[in-house]
């Protein structure tokens, strides 16, 4: 049996539905010839936060739900603790792991821990030929996907406290794969509006200033958000996955290639430089996921905002044809898609979009039921209960943000909610 050597960067979106099927392939290929996936998670990128703990049970138990596997924690939130037997047990865990997932945090915290452990050596093992010893997945997405270049963004530093930018040296895990470049994740990131917070909240003035600073050669690696490249160093090949694309960028010169096509890995180490075709691996510009797959490719990709822009527009066609049940399910819909990403926790401003609609809706609703659409509990009925499931999942899981927001969605369209001994009940204000 023989593991497959594949490396897995994602822009972000890594617990978010987008990249659900992905996460299975890569599984599905590791478990291909009947080996068995021992995955971990490294909690160091988050480590500082006083909630890191929260946020591995959280990855976790999204882990567990998307793709059905059991991940565990390294439990390497720290390594300037001074405990040197739980720094090797939680290096042993990643040695023995054939699958190696780290995301959001802080890029130059995880570096610093990590300098003092024998971790870069660890994951550039899992790249290596078979033959002498390697394979295995490494994932790693958002602040950790920064970390595996030859330089790293010091995203916290420059764009939080406003230091001037520079380059963090980086792990360098590509190199050994022969791509010598500075990884940028959330590339397309717009969530500045009125400032340009593109490639990873450098935008292009910062960006334009550090690339000469780069090293001889060096180039960006750039991924789009809810966006991956999952790299096959056996075939020699990079398939693009998700909603956006990847860019390779020279001073300020850019080639993209777009989700759904499979390149030669050449084409990256070139760095957008022309590459011979005499060697090269055929390119696919045919999407390479398989539409039979039993979740809908249409919703996965898309992202909440885009998601809740559309089933209002369903909940409003829905009210002015008077159709209860259709309004009734849009708004349904919207719950379940609000609770399925609220696993990613970056999705910030989208999720409070989503709020604020289905706020809207509950409230729309409401007044077309008292309007005469249909006997108000008949309509509300359903819509409430699943709200209140909803806040109390959230109350559960401390996602006190989304418990109020349900609760306030419910008020402002007159229903009343009363928590009692006997449980949670609800009337409509008359």
């Amino acid at each position: 049996m023989t593991l497959p050597r594949l490396l897995v960067i994602m822009g972000s979106g890594e617990t978010a539905p987008t990249m659900k099927i992905p996460h299975r392939r890569v599984f599905e290929r590791l478990e291909a010839d009947g080996d068995r996936a021992v995955p971990v998670m490294l909690d160091t990128p988050f480590g500082f936060q006083e909630n890191a703990p929260i946020l591995a049970a959280a990855t976790t138990k999204y882990f567990s739900d998307a793709v059905s596997k059991d991940v565990a924690v390294a439990g390497l939130a720290r390594t300037d603790t001074g405990d040197s037997a739980a720094i090797e047990a939680a290096m042993t865990r990643i040695r023995d792991a054939n699958w190696i997932f780290a995301g959001p945090g802080s890029p130059t915290f995880a570096l610093r821990q990590w300098q003092r452990t024998g971790l870069r050596d660890v994951l550039a093992e899992k790249l290596r030929p078979v033959a002498d010893g390697g394979g295995g997945a490494l994932v790693f997405s958002s602040a950790a996907a920064l970390t595996l270049g030859c330089a790293t963004v010091p995203v916290y530093e420059v764009y939080k406290v406003g230091m001037d930018p520079w380059w963090e040296p980086g792990l360098d895990v590509l190199a050994d794969i022969g791509i010598n470049a500075a990884v940028i994740p959330h590339y397309d990131n717009q969530e500045g509006g009125n400032h340009d917070t593109s490639f990873c909240y450098l935008g292009e003035r910062r960006l334009a200033m550090l690339e000469p600073e780069l090293p001889d050669g060096a180039f960006v690696l750039g991924l789009d958000e809810h966006t991956g490249v999952i790299m096959d160093l056996d075939a020699d090949t990079a398939e693009i996955v998700g909603k956006g694309g990847l860019t390779l960028r020279r001073q300020g010169v850019s080639v993209r290639h777009e989700s759904g096509t499979t390149i030669p890995l050449d084409v990256i180490r070139a760095g957008g430089d022309a590459v011979s075709t005499s060697s090269a691996v055929p390119v696919s510009a045919e999407p390479t996921i398989d539409a039979a797959e039993p979740d809908s490719q249409q919703d996965d990709s898309m992202s909440l905002g885009a998601t809740a822009s559309r089933l209002e527009s369903e909940f409003a066609s829905a009210i002015e044809a008077g159709d209860a049940t259709k309004a009734v399910a849009s708004v349904l819909d919207l719950d379940s898609a609000i609770t399925e990403w609220s696993a990613d926790t970056l999705q910030s401003d989208e999720m409070d979009q989503a709020r604020r609609a289905l706020r809207s809706m509950i409230v729309k609703l409401g007044n077309a039921a008292t309007n005469g659409l249909r006997d108000e509990r008949e309509v509300l009925g359903p819509v409430v209960a699943a709200a209140l499931e909803a806040r109390r999942v959230a109350r559960e899981e401390k996602a006190y943000a989304v418990s109020d927001a349900v609760r306030d969605g419910l008020d402002a369209a007159g229903i009343e909610v009363r928590d009692t001994a006997d449980g949670v009940d609800w009337l409509i204000r008359s």
